[in-house]
């Protein structure tokens, strides 16, 4: 089916998995806060909490590789491809390696985060105005919020707090670029 091969579709329902099961894993896991634990503190928590999180974490990897594979084909000459898959790589390694393996899964987290801000900075180039001035900014608010969480500032919002700064921003970019992705498909189809 032809919709299958729609990068923009991974990247919708790849945003959309993560944020909603890992927001379904922080219910499940008792006492978990966003501000003091860690994020990948839901891989290792309670059973149920933690594999809901690992499968996401690792669905939304494939999901990244998947649309990368395909942005790929489309267009050789853009890097987003490679930012993109570099991002899925590091979320496939957060999923399979966690907390307890701290010398893969830290760089494995620092790839997933920083290239998938890197692909959402490097996408404004791909859009028009004024989607392309929101996918710059979320990606800056993202790299930034790395930058901040890299040399231990936390603005007052803990460590899972500054970490959302950091996920948030790639994620919500993945929904739209997805969305966007989609219905330019959609629209060239009909053409």
């Amino acid at each position: 089916m032809a919709i299958l091969r729609s990068p923009g579709l991974w990247l919708l329902v790849g945003g959309l998995e993560i944020l909603f099961l890992v927001h379904l894993s922080e219910l499940l896991y008792p006492g978990y806060s966003i501000s003091a634990n860690y994020i990948s503190d839901l891989g290792v928590g309670p059973m149920l909490s933690s594999a809901i999180f690992t499968v996401a974490v690792i669905l939304f990897g494939l999901m990244a590789l998947l649309a990368a594979a395909l942005l790929r084909q489309r267009d050789r000459k853009s890097l987003i491809w490679l930012l993109l898959a570099l991002s899925g790589i590091g979320a496939i390694g957060v999923g399979v390696f966690n907390e307890d393996y701290p010398l893969v899964h830290r760089p494995s987290a620092l790839l997933a985060f920083l290239f998938g801000n890197l692909a959402a900075l490097y996408s404004y180039r791909m859009v028009r105005p004024p989607l392309a001035c929101v996918f710059a900014l979320l990606g800056l608010i993202g790299l930034s919020a790395l930058a901040l969480y890299g040399g231990g500032i936390y603005i007052g919002l803990g460590v899972g707090g500054m970490e959302r700064m950091i996920l948030y921003p790639a994620m919500f970019w993945a929904i739209g670029f997805g969305a966007y992705l989609s219905a330019e498909e959609d629209r060239l189809s009909r053409a």
